[in-house]
Parts: structure tokens; C-alpha cells; sequence
């Protein structure tokens, strides 16, 4: 599959793209804080997207393109994210609608910049809802608040024995519960079969009239 190497203020992005035939839309995922482009959650969302006939980039943060497993500060992710989404914006994605999202971190980045990038729907694979407290320290607050300024159609894909726990539904927030912890490993079927039910009616919903 083609790259496309993608300069941003925090170095360079690598966009992973994986095209089809005359697209109906893009769907542009990041990947989780210590994992990459590879995760199997991931790989099944971009084969289901692609049966639909959408297109997908996985984008791979400046701080893995550079070898390091610890993750940038969120002002780096949101401005990498950011450039990436810009840049294909101008190139691939003209005119069509998009779908933004990721894994974990990468679900959180896609979230905060949704207005800045412009999607049209957001795909959350594991969202990080609460992070597990630690020993003798005060529990983390909770990420509810960036799921809940998400004005888009959004799909959240949870484990059921998720250990960051289980975000609520809205009238936006659809919450598809697969077999499965954080990893999302347990059933990538049933991963890729929620993608495959959402993602027909958000395209026709994005679509420019007469599309």
C-alpha cells in the first residue's frame, strides 16, 4: 500500500493509505499510545471500511515514525493530526466526506481536533473512558468530557471487559459491545461487522446532494 510521508510541527507523519476504486468517502484513524498502524482492531476496521467502498489512512504519529514508544504531549498528537488531516485534505480527500477516529489515544486525538479537521463522523475503537486507578494515587478523572463535545455521528467499539470502562450512549453516540478487553483482539469479525452496519448510512448522510 502506498505512504505518503506528511511534514507536521512535531516532524514527520507517515500516512499508511489504502485506496479503492472510485471512493465513497475516507476514513482516517490513528493508532493507540504504544501500539502502530498494525493493531489488529485497526486492520479489521480498514478491511470492513474498504468493503464498503471507503478508503482508509492510517496515520502513524511523528513520535513512532522516530523510533520512540512513549507517546508526545496531546498539543503534539493534536497538531500532528491536525497537519496530516490538512495535507489530505488537499490530495485524497477533496470533495469527499471523512470519517476521522483511532484506537485509544489516537480515538482521543480525533475527537479533540474534530473541529479543526472538519470530520463528517467519528470511529472510536476503545476509548480510554477511565483510566484504571493506581495504587495509592487519586483516579484519574474521566475522558467523558471529550466524547460529549463530539457533535458528529460517532461509533464507539468497546470490549466488554474493557478495563477503561464502558461510555454511555447518546442519540449520536451509538456503543457497539464486541467480545473483548482493550486490545480488541478477542473478535476482530465482530469489530469489523459494527464498522460494516455504521458506515453505510454516515457516508449517505456526509454525501453532497446530487453525490
Amino acid at each position: 500500500m502506498p505512504k505518503r510521508r506528511i511534514d507536521t510541527p512535531s516532524g514527520e507523519a507517515v500516512a499508511h493509505l489504502h485506496p479503492v476504486d472510485a471512493p465513497r468517502a475516507w476514513l482516517v484513524l490513528g493508532h493507540g499510545a504504544g501500539g502502530g498502524v498494525e493493531a489488529p482492531d485497526l486492520i479489521a476496521a480498514t478491511e470492513a471500511a474498504r468493503a464498503e467502498g471507503v478508503a482508509v489512512a492510517l496515520v502513524e504519529q511523528p513520535y513512532r515514525v522516530a523510533g520512540r514508544r512513549s507517546p508526545a504531549p496531546a498539543k503534539r498528537l493534536d497538531e500532528a493530526w491536525t497537519a496530516v488531516l490538512a495535507d489530505l485534505s488537499d490530495r485524497e480527500l477533496e470533495g469527499l466526506p471523512r470519517i476521522v477516529g483511532g484506537r485509544s489515544l489516537g480515538a482521543r486525538v480525533a475527537c479533540r481536533t474534530l473541529e479543526e479537521t472538519g470530520g463528517d463522523a467519528v470511529l472510536c475503537l476503545a476509548f480510554p473512558l477511565e483510566p484504571p486507578a493506581r495504587k495509592g494515587k487519586e483516579p484519574s478523572p474521566s475522558r467523558l468530557p471529550e466524547l460529549a463535545a463530539v457533535t458528529a455521528p460517532m461509533l464507539v467499539i468497546q470490549g466488554d471487559r474493557d478495563r477503561f470502562g464502558m461510555p454511555p450512549s447518546t442519540a449520536r453516540r451509538k456503543v457497539a459491545v464486541v467480545p473483548g478487553d482493550h486490545g480488541l483482539k478477542a473478535d476482530t469479525d465482530a469489530v469489523g461487522a459494527a464498522v460494516r452496519s455504521w458506515l453505510p448510512e454516515v457516508v449517505r448522510q456526509a454525501a453532497p446532494a446530487g453525490g
